[in-house]
């Protein structure tokens, strides 16, 4: 199956087109699984940065869907990855959670980008869920010496079970159901955030668009922090 118009777009904008072999799958939590792949020869090709992601591609009800994921445990030299699905109903989650070794998927490089914020920030303050969390962990894989706070959203009595990669000495973690399409996380992180963000912070929030965009808005606009200091990126929308 064709890319479609989507396909057509990211050609256009040089986006690179890979095929992507799993070589096995693990069941995480009863919501959350991670499959193996080799890399097409992915890596060779681009290289490896935090948060690096790419759109894979998936076929549902006879269209070509893609979504985005986070590269897990990038190996260059051996040329392997791994992506983590939250799941729920949708074409990736049926995908993973019946796909095999030696299935293939389609994927496309472009867009993915990461600098390293310069200088290096006091704190990291992170806003996130589980569809961010290989994204989430990437970063502070990234900036190991820098003491973080993560206010991660969860949906599932599952997601206590979620890999973090946390330092104990350095990351604080707080949990927040998810109520009110976001509202809750959106009124807990504007009320505990600014008590934080007198120590040089690094912001990066990456949840539902909605709710990406209202904190990024407040971290900007009204906490009037740098523009440099703050990335945000919606990671999906609610159906």
């Amino acid at each position: 199956m064709g890319h479609g118009w989507q396909g057509a777009v990211l050609k256009l904008m040089r986006g690179k087109d890979f095929t992507f072999t799993v070589t096995g799958a693990e069941q995480v939590t009863e919501d959350y699984r991670r499959v193996h792949f080799t890399d097409g020869g992915l890596l060779a090709a681009a290289g490896v940065h935090p948060t690096m992601w790419v759109r894979i591609w998936f076929a549902g009800a006879g269209k070509p869907h893609q979504r985005a994921y986070t590269l897990v445990d990038p190996d260059a030299e051996a040329g392997t990855f791994s992506l983590e699905f939250a799941l729920h109903d949708g074409v990736a989650s049926r995908w993973a959670r019946t796909c095999a070794p030696g299935d293939t998927v389609d994927a496309t490089l472009q867009g993915t980008g990461f600098e390293a914020p310069d200088p290096v920030p006091g704190r990291l303050l992170v806003v996130g869920d589980p569809a961010s969390l290989p994204a989430i962990n990437s970063l502070l894989d990234a900036l190991p010496g820098v003491p973080a706070t993560v206010w991660f959203e969860t949906q599932h009595a599952s997601d206590e079970e979620l890999p973090f990669r946390l330092d104990p000495g350095r990351h604080e973690l707080r949990r927040v159901p998810r109520e009110r399409d976001g509202a809750d996380l959106v009124a807990r992180v504007k009320a505990e955030l600014p008590a934080l963000a007198d120590a040089d912070p690094y912001v990066w929030i990456a949840c539902d668009t909605a709710t990406t965009r209202t904190l990024a808005t407040y971290a900007r606009k009204e906490l009037a922090l740098p523009k440099e200091r703050v990335h945000a990126l919606g990671y999906w929308r609610p159906s």
